[in-house]
């Protein structure tokens, strides 16, 4: 855990930014706080995103995107990391290479973001082979939903039998630890997480709501977040999968399309009233 001036975990997203503020670098700054994480960020591309849809991408050219992640590490530190959004080839290429050079790979978070919940593709044909070659390599944990672990693996996905065949051949490819996420499969979802040797299951009931803009981002930075408090990967794969049927469980409409879960429900002990009252008294 980071020492020094720092009191509390040091969580670090390397992903892009929602304008819409329900995924993306705002969905994992939500959840690092929920979890009582102080969050840093590297912002890998704007979008021009709600709950309808992106509507345009801009990417952050690659000097920079290294010269955030060199800024964070030289002074803040980071006891978890994750990665989201990074659309090409050349983005994961230095943000691999950086992660290499501050040794983050410990605690290293992977969500092969592909495919926005409306169904605009996120990452381009060149950046698959890009991932498979100098990320997932890195990966403590890798956390696939259905679509993506059937780009990586190259087959469709059915059943759950598929989905622990899946695993294993993510984590052959480095991975070591995988979290198949089961949410677009027939049925309850039901999640799998596969260290190489067990498998440990997590299923759910499904929740009927659209507002589940933004999960598998959620979804990783909560694994981080645990991670950066000093968690086992079970632990905080556990943590997190509850955290997140909380968030889409508590969800209220907010917007005319995918709304956003509602990421700051393990704060709300009190009522807002009662918090702006201090406020106003402060």
């Amino acid at each position: 855990m980071t020492t020094g001036r720092w009191s509390r975990p040091i969580a670090l997203t390397i992903a892009g930014s929602d304008s819409g503020g329900g995924a993306g670098i705002q969905a994992d700054l939500k959840t690092f706080q929920a979890f009582g994480v102080y969050g840093a960020s590297v912002i890998t591309a704007v979008t021009a995103q709600n709950t309808l849809g992106v509507r345009a991408v801009h990417e952050v050219p690659v000097e920079m995107i290294g010269a955030q992640i060199d800024a964070v590490a030289e002074d803040l530190g980071a006891d978890g990391v994750k990665t989201g959004m990074l659309s090409s080839a050349a983005i994961i290429e230095v943000v691999s290479d950086r992660i290499r050079h501050w040794g983050m790979q410990r605690t290293l978070v992977v969500d092969p973001v592909m495919v926005a919940k409306s169904g605009d593709r996120l990452l381009r044909e060149d950046a698959v082979r890009a991932l498979l070659i100098h990320l997932v390599p890195l990966a403590a944990v890798l956390t696939p939903n259905v679509p993506e672990a059937e780009v990586l693996v190259g087959r469709s996905l059915e059943t759950e039998h598929d989905l622990r065949d899946a695993a294993r051949t993510i984590h052959g490819m480095g991975a070591r630890a995988v979290v198949m996420k089961g949410g677009h499969l027939a049925g309850d979802p039901v999640d799998l997480l596969f260290d190489g040797t067990s498998f440990h299951r997590f299923p759910a009931k499904r929740i009927d709501t659209p507002n589940t803009h933004g999960t598998g981002c959620t979804y990783s930075a909560a694994i981080a977040a645990g991670l950066s408090r000093g968690q086992t990967v079970l632990a905080a794969v556990s943590h997190a999968k509850a955290y997140l049927a909380g968030a889409i469980a508590r969800a209220v409409p907010t917007g005319h399309g995918h709304g956003p879960v509602l990421h700051e429900w393990t704060l709300l002990r009190q009522p807002i009233a009662s918090a702006l009252s201090l406020l106003d008294a402060s």
